[in-house]
């Protein structure tokens, strides 16, 4: 076989690997959801109980949850299957987005297909917050994501309660409707909401006191 023959034999044999990876995630998305449910099931695990009675739950107003985290058809594209990294929760535009953990602002963003938003760092927690309303600006050589209508001024840098509001819910960014994108991240690794949610729940329930 000649060099030439080997220059388009190995570039045309990656594309067709690569393509039967896709048309597998394609026609059996579920099988990658179990795997990253099941690595997150056991993170999320691993976490003393008594943090998750410190947690909040991250919107008013909840309406449903829109969009799961794992893979699935892209909803401005059905033929394109893409990763979701966080969980769509809807609310009335509006509605008022809380702080889930105790954390510092470490970024504030308002371009891109997260539009305006914030991302939360606790310990080796990463929590992010997208399609918020308002704006980014800098004030006096610092960054600030303001939204004047909720009365809503949030530094970097700056140390956010749990269940404080630090936002509302917008459609800045890429999206077809009101709702919070919430994605979280331990020790750098995509962390499936819904676990942690289902974790908080089973927790903060079993605090309530019988009466």
């Amino acid at each position: 076989m000649s060099n030439r023959q080997l220059r388009i034999t190995f570039p045309a044999a990656f594309f067709l690997i690569g393509l039967l990876v896709v048309c597998l995630i394609a026609l059996f998305p579920g099988i990658e959801i179990v795997k990253a449910q099941k690595v997150n099931s056991n993170i999320v695990a691993t976490i003393n109980d008594n943090t998750w009675t410190e947690a909040s739950f991250p919107v008013e107003n909840f309406q449903a949850y829109t969009s799961p985290f794992g893979y699935r058809r892209s909803p401005t594209n059905p033929r394109n299957v893409q990763f979701h990294n966080g969980l769509d929760i809807a609310a009335p535009k509006g509605s008022y987005i809380r702080n889930w953990f105790t954390g510092t602002v470490i970024q504030l963003g308002d371009r891109g297909a997260c539009g305006t938003y914030i991302i939360i760092e606790s310990g080796e927690w990463q929590h992010s917050y997208c399609h918020m309303q308002g704006n980014v600006a800098r004030l006096d050589g610092n960054l600030y994501l303001i939204d004047r209508g909720g009365g809503i001024k949030i530094a970097q840098g700056q140390q956010i309660p749990s269940g404080i509001r630090i936002g509302r819910i917008g459609m800045t960014g890429r999206t077809t409707g009101p709702h919070l994108h919430w994605v979280l991240k331990y020790k750098g690794e995509y962390v499936d909401p819904g676990a942690v949610l289902r974790q908080m729940y089973a927790v903060q329930s079993n605090d309530i006191p019988k009466t």
